[in-house]
C-alpha cells in the first residue's frame, strides 16, 4: 500500500476511535477497538465466568495463570493473572501462541476438529518446549495422552526455563478453552499444579453450563 494511502487509512481510523496518534507521531491501538473486542462472547463471556476461579489458581500457586480459546490454528490469549511475586513472563493477553508448542495450545490441539490435528502433526517441526516430541507419531502420541489424562505438560528454555500444565475447559458443546499455570521450571511441583488446574477447569466447566441453563430464563 503506498504510503500516502496508509495515512490516510490511519487517520480515518484515529477518527473513529480505532487508531490513536501519540505526540511523536506513532499510531497505537484505540480504546474503540478494546471496546469493541471487549464484546466478543467467545472472550467475554468466558473472561466473565472464569475471573473468580482464576484468581483463586492465582492464590494457590502464586504463579501466572493463562486463559486461551482456539482460533483457527492458533491459541488466543484472552486473560492472564499473575501473582505479584512471579517470575516474568512473555504472555499478553490479545497474543497469540502455537497449538503444538504450548500448554494451552497442546489442549486445544487434543480437542481440535480431526483435520486441524493431521494438517498440524504432518507438518510439526521440533521447537522450545517440548524436548521429547521431535516427530509427527510423536505429537499424535502426546496428544492422545492429553486426551485420555484431562492436562498437558509443557516446558520452555527461552528466554528462561518454565514450565506448564494446562486443561480444558469445556460447555455443553465440549472445549471451549484451555487454562494453565506457567511457573520457572527449577520450582515446578507438577503433580500439584496438575490437580488444581484440572480442579479449577472443572469448576470453570460447571460454571459455564450453569450459565448457559441460567440464560434462556433471565431473558
Amino acid at each position: 500500500m503506498p504510503r500516502s494511502s496508509a495515512l490516510r487509512l490511519a487517520r480515518s481510523l484515529v477518527r473513529v476511535g480505532a487508531l490513536e496518534r501519540r505526540e511523536d507521531g506513532v499510531f497505537v491501538v484505540g480504546l474503540r477497538l478494546l471496546e469493541t473486542a471487549s464484546l466478543a462472547p467467545r472472550g467475554h463471556g468466558l473472561r466473565a465466568v472464569a475471573m473468580p476461579y482464576l484468581d483463586d489458581l492465582v492464590h494457590v500457586t502464586h504463579q501466572h495463570a493463562l486463559l486461551a480459546v482456539r482460533d483457527e490454528a492458533e491459541a488466543l490469549l484472552v486473560e492472564r493473572l499473575s501473582a505479584r511475586e512471579a517470575s516474568p513472563v512473555r504472555y499478553r493477553v490479545g497474543g497469540r501462541v502455537p497449538l503444538t508448542h504450548t500448554g494451552v495450545g497442546l489442549v486445544l490441539l487434543a480437542f481440535a476438529p480431526p483435520t486441524l490435528q493431521d494438517r498440524l502433526i504432518a507438518s510439526y517441526v521440533p521447537g522450545p518446549g517440548l524436548d521429547d516430541v521431535r516427530t509427527p507419531a510423536d505429537l499424535r502420541r502426546l496428544l492422545a495422552e492429553v486426551r485420555r489424562t484431562g492436562f498437558a505438560r509443557g516446558r520452555l528454555t527461552t528466554p528462561w526455563p518454565m514450565s506448564t500444565v494446562a486443561a480444558p475447559v469445556r460447555d455443553a458443546s465440549g472445549v471451549v478453552a484451555a487454562l494453565s499455570v506457567v511457573a520457572p521450571s527449577d520450582s515446578f511441583p507438577a503433580t500439584d499444579y496438575a490437580a488444581a488446574v484440572r480442579a479449577t477447569a472443572r469448576a470453570v466447566s460447571r460454571a459455564l453450563r450453569a450459565d448457559a441453563e441460567e440464560a434462556p430464563a433471565a431473558g
